[in-house]
């Protein structure tokens, strides 16, 4: 029991020290942890101190700023910040500057200005919506998508620029009005992009098109500010997403909340410590604060001379030499340019320390024609693609302009196609200008065969052994300065010209040199006599293939001529020769050869000509080669025949006779019989058996329908068929398919065969079926001919309808002109010849109808054009003479007197006038079609619709306004029948009025009117002429009605019309006469309102509505005879 509690205590007593032990260690461990945090702590405090001393250091202007503890946000929103005012005034100059030119290089140092400015995206950019943009082409994305997505930002910015600078430039291109989006820079770069459609909207394309986009109508310029502005802001932007891709944006602060990604990766951390270009190789190890202490400014050292740069890239300094191309190089151009087998064996001196190419960060080089910031290693533009050292202020005279045609390079003087950028040879920029020649002397002692080495004047082949001719064109230098000649030759010839040859001495030979040139100029004159013949041959159509053999027959004499007076006879015996050949070897080779040559080659072989002087010219003028080639290809050809199944040797001989060779033709030859048959079958007279429906070969009809009628597919011939074979079809089998061609519906087909003519009431399909354009109504063809070839013969131009509708309205004469010319068509194919000309007869007079020179003659209906300027006019059909103003018929007492004037002259003076009366004052004042001013003897009475029997316009004798058959286009009119609209003062409401109310009218104003007649004595019936229908025809006839005492002695109606005509004359307006009923009435007819007032009285009711009918004007068409 005591060993057990000895046990347990010793038990607790380690559990207790090792419990402790782990306190003591957590302990510890949270004081290191504390210490730990505390320094972290401590060294951020004093990263930040750090921080804010280095920019202090490098931006003292803003020390003050920041010592007020200003934040960045709040410094860039103020609008009276010094940066705010700069910005405005460089956006201001700039504006004006764009606006006047048009040209991006002009505003070039102002938008690096404007980018450069330390202000916040929203209040740079005021018509632009950068901020929204750069969210939605970055949003949401990795890292790559995110600078993929700003390089395609930038290029579409830098194409959005172009279509800127095209509308601000004085000289706007042709086709500025739109834009395409079917373009494939536009769809590869604007549409690739999120909101670069929003940005041509701010530039004016706000009409939305089928294929792209344009600007409206009604616009005629583009507003130059506002394009100018958008245009300055989408150049800033494209400037500052570029640097900030680079790396290289001077203030990247503003776009932090935007582009977070991009930011942090080209912005250090807080705490961290900025490091330069040169320090790259130091970043990845942990930086550690410097010394709180103020670094003492930095002294200025003065400039250096400037370097002489590499010969290609022209940025980095010169490394090396090289003697044998003559260019002074940098040494990562030095590694390129020899990296070339044909310039590996180049031996180059170093005249300059290594450099290390400038940091693709900070170095970079702006496009002069678009402005783009590029990085160094590119050597063409990444937005217009032009080279790095082309010009866009003064263009070069030696740049070719078409882009397609060739160029010259100014360092090797090779000749290089338009496509390519670099030269094929030296591979320098097309742009760039020739490299100065350096003297080599130090290379050229340090070789040891130098001095062997020289360049020929001639063909510039560097020679390697010390000769006197050239190894290349074996000519002599002539170098008489001695600068191409080797030091051995030079040597040796001041040797020579110092000691001469002893005399007994055996001479030396002399060069070939004059051996060679002889040669050389034979070479050439036989060249150019070549020549010569040839051309002399392509004027008398030979060929030069034939030339060239001929000249190795002819000898000495013309070619041509031999080719006309000896060729045919050498092709007669090149084929005289083959045909033995082959009789020969088929004698010879009767039992060893094969079967199949046997068929082919046994046949008597027959060449042409044309297969000879083929072979002849294939063989270049050697008799003997020709004959073999000729048997070859014959052979060929036979074998090519015997594989299509042509087994018979003599046809396939002739046919190869005859086609000249041509396997083609031959086979054409060979399989015109096989063919025959069916030709005689397709051109034989007999006509072609007719479909049968019920043919017990449903796949025969099929094939025939489907060959004959060209049907879209067998199951269509099948449903054909179906339809033919129904008890109740009677259409004929061209009808169905034509049904069937328009649609596979079996319902629908049915409706298009049955159709029910309105004239004959019979029925036919839809094919056979016409309808006018004007209408949607459709009668057979018999019916339609038949229709309009009686309008044509018995009727008027405008009586030629629509038969069913009466459709179009022949009072719109826009309706009734397109109309004509759509009947026109129409008719040419279903009227006879004769009608046919009688319609064109009656539209052409018509047409001439509408000349305001055109006079009807008012003594007969004929019509004729007056070109004269008097007012008498004589008739060309009836020679009787008439007033052209008037109308009236001529007298001598017209002769230079007005129209008024005459007529009342007449009215005082003529007896026959004074005994008709009113009579004949209404009759002078008849009716006046005012379509074709054809003049009416008639009076105004009666109907009040008139229908003009010249040209058959349809209008009110009493306001000359047309009557319409269906809805017009007057406003608040909704009536379909016949009908018009009236003035108030037309005969057509005024003829309702009783005698003493027109007669109060005219009291009411002072005008004068008859009551008694004028020539005394009263007469029981009206004289007044009017028209009246009369067994179906129109009779003009007295009117007959008995007269009344105190109306003039005419009946009521004309004297009713007497006094209308007298209200009209005086536009005299019979509102003031209205009762409160014919106000309301009068109102709702021409204002569409007659409400009443609350309280309001039949006195002040009466009065308002009177007002506002005074205020709707009178009718502008009544006759008013003063």
């Amino acid at each position: 029991m005591t060993f057990l509690i000895l046990s347990l205590s010793s038990a607790l007593c380690a559990l207790s020290i090792t419990f402790c032990a782990v306190l003591v260690r957590i302990g510890v461990f949270s004081c290191r942890l504390v210490g730990v945090m505390f320094s972290s702590w401590r060294l951020k405090q004093k990263r930040r101190w750090f921080l804010r001393r280095a920019r202090f250091w490098r931006q003292p202007e803003e020390a003050g700023s920041r010592r007020r503890k200003c934040s960045y946000k709040t410094a860039m929103s103020s609008s009276s910040s010094p940066a705010s005012v700069q910005m405005d005034e460089v956006r201001q100059k700039a504006r004006s500057v764009l606006s006047s030119s048009g040209s991006a290089q002009d505003v070039k140092a102002d938008i690096q200005t404007m980018a450069a400015i330390a202000l916040h995206v929203s209040e740079k950019y005021r018509h632009l919506p950068a901020e929204t943009m750069l969210r939605e082409n970055t949003e949401n994305r990795p890292r790559p998508e995110v600078l993929e997505s700003l390089g395609k930002l930038v290029k579409a910015l830098s194409i959005l620029e172009k279509y800127g600078c095209n509308l601000t430039s004085p000289t706007r291109p042709r086709y500025w009005r739109s834009v395409k989006h079917n373009n494939p820079v536009f769809r590869t770069t604007v549409d690739a992009i999120k909101g670069g459609r929003r940005v041509l909207f701010l530039y004016g394309y706000t009409n939305q098109q089928i294929d792209g986009l344009s600007f409206p109508e009604e616009v005629t310029e583009p507003n130059i500010e506002t394009v100018a502005a958008v245009t300055l802001e989408v150049m800033t932007l494209r400037s500052e997403v570029d640097m900030l891709l680079k790396g290289t944006h001077p203030h990247p602060e503003p776009f932090s909340d935007i582009i977070p990604l991009i930011i942090q990766q080209n912005v250090p951390p807080k705490g961290s410590v900025v490091n330069g270009p040169a320090d790259k190789e130091q970043e990845e190890k942990p930086q550690v604060p410097p010394p709180l202490a103020k670094p003492s400014p930095m002294p200025r050292t003065p400039p250096k001379p400037a370097a002489e740069t590499c010969g290609i890239c022209g940025t980095t300094a010169v490394h090396s030499q090289c003697p044998s191309c003559v260019k002074r190089l940098c040494l990562n151009c030095d590694r390129l340019f020899h990296s070339h087998p044909d310039r590996k064996g180049h031996s180059r001196t170093i005249v300059g320390p290594a450099s290390r190419a400038p940091s693709l960060s900070q170095t970079s080089w702006d496009c002069s024609h678009c402005t783009t910031v590029n990085e160094m290693r590119a050597v063409l533009c990444t937005t217009c693609e032009r080279p790095r050292l082309a010009t866009a202020a003064v263009p070069d005279s030696s740049i070719p302009t078409s882009q397609n045609s060739e160029w010259q390079c100014k360092s090797c003087t090779v000749l290089n196609q338009g496509s390519s950028i670099l030269c094929e040879v030296c591979e320098r920029p097309r742009l760039a200008t020739r490299p100065p020649v350096t003297p080599v002397l130090s290379s050229l002692q340090s070789e040891p065969n130098s001095a062997a080495k020289w360049t020929c004047q001639f063909c510039t082949f560097v020679n390697t052994q010390p000769s006197p001719t050239c190894e290349m064109c074996r000519l002599s230098c002539k170098d008489s300065a001695g600068v191409s000649l080797p030091q051995s030759l030079l040597q040796v010839s001041s040797s020579a010209t110092a000691e001469p040859p002893p005399l007994g001495g055996r001479p030396k030979p002399k060069p070939r040199v004059g051996m060679d040139l002889k040669r050389q100029q034979m070479m050439k004159d036989d060249g150019l006599k070549l020549i010569q013949q040839i051309r002399e041959a392509e004027k008398r159509g030979v060929s030069p293939e034939e030339v060239y053999a001929a000249l190795c027959m002819c000898g000495g004499s013309n070619p041509c001529d031999w080719l006309t007076s000896e060729l045919p006879h050498l092709l007669d015996e090149i084929c005289a020769m083959a045909a033995s050949v082959q009789l020969n070897y088929r004698a010879g080779n009767a039992g060893a050869e094969p079967a199949v040559e046997r068929d082919v080659g046994n046949g008597g072989m027959k060449p042409s000509r044309a297969e000879a002087k083929l072979a002849w010219l294939a063989a270049g003028g050697d008799t003997d080669r020709a004959v073999r080639q000729l048997l070859r290809d014959r052979r060929v050809k036979m074998k090519e025949l015997h594989s299509l199944g042509f087994l018979d040797v003599t046809r396939c001989e002739e046919a190869l006779r005859q086609s000249g060779g041509q396997v083609k033709g031959a086979l054409s030859l060979l399989q015109r019989p096989l063919v025959e048959p069916f030709h005689q079958h397709i051109w034989m007279d007999q006509p072609e058996p007719p479909i049968d429906p019920k043919h017990a070969d449903k796949l025969r009809t099929c094939r025939r329908l489907l060959a004959l009628y060209d049907l879209p597919s067998w199951g269509r011939c099948e449903l054909v068929l179906s339809l033919l074979q129904e008890p109740d079809v009677t259409c004929s089998l061209e009808d169905v398919v034509h049904a069937v061609k328009q649609s596979h519906d079996r319902d629908f087909i049915r409706r298009l065969l049955i159709n029910e003519c309105p004239c004959c009431l019979s029925i036919f399909p839809h094919s056979k079926m016409q309808s006018l354009t004007s209408c949607q109504c459709s009668v057979c063809h018999e019916c339609f001919g038949q229709h309009f070839t009686i309008a044509v013969r018995d009727k008027h131009i405008r009586d030629m309808v629509c038969p069913v509708c009466g459709e179009p309205d022949i009072n719109d004469p826009e309706q009734l002109d397109s109309y004509f010319s759509t009947l026109d068509i129409q008719l040419r194919a279903c009227l006879d010849s004769e009608v046919y000309d009688l319609f064109h007869k009656k539209l052409t007079e018509h047409a001439l109808m509408k000349d305001p020179k055109f006079l009807w003659c008012c003594h007969c209906d004929s019509g004729f054009i007056n070109d004269g300027n008097q007012l008498k006019v004589t008739c060309p059909s009836c020679r009787k003479s008439f007033c052209a103003q008037c109308k009236k018929p001529w007298e001598p007492q017209h002769q230079d007197v007005s129209c008024e004037e005459f007529q009342r002259w007449k009215r005082d003076n003529d007896p026959e006038y004074q005994r008709q009366g009113l009579a004949g004052y209404l009759r002078d004042n008849g009716i006046n079609c005012p379509q074709c001013n054809f003049q009416y003897a008639l009076t105004k009475g009666g109907c009040m619709h008139f229908s003009c029997s010249q040209c058959r316009y349809q209008f009110c004798s009493g306001c000359n306004n047309p009557y319409h058959k269906t809805a017009c286009k007057t406003p608040r009119c909704t009536y379909n029948g016949l009908h018009a609209h009236h003035p108030r003062d037309c005969l057509f409401y005024l003829r309702d009025w009783d005698a003493p109310r027109l007669q109060q009218l005219l009291q009411r104003s002072g005008v004068d009117f008859n009551t008694d007649p004028s020539n005394g004595t009263q007469t029981d019936a009206c004289g007044v002429m009017e028209q009246k229908d009369e067994a179906g025809q129109q009779v003009d006839s007295p009117c007959g009605v008995a007269t009344q005492p105190g109306q003039a002695g005419l009946c009521d109606k004309h004297y009713r019309e007497y006094l209308v005509s007298l209200v009209n004359d005086h536009t005299l307006d019979p509102a003031v006469l209205y009762d409160t009923g014919e106000l309301v009435r009068a109102c709702e007819r021409y204002l569409g309102e007659s409400a009443r007032g609350d309280g309001e009285d039949d006195s002040v009711y009466g009065a308002r509505l009177l007002k506002k009918i005074l205020e709707v004007p009178l009718g502008e068409k009544v006759p008013r005879n003063k």
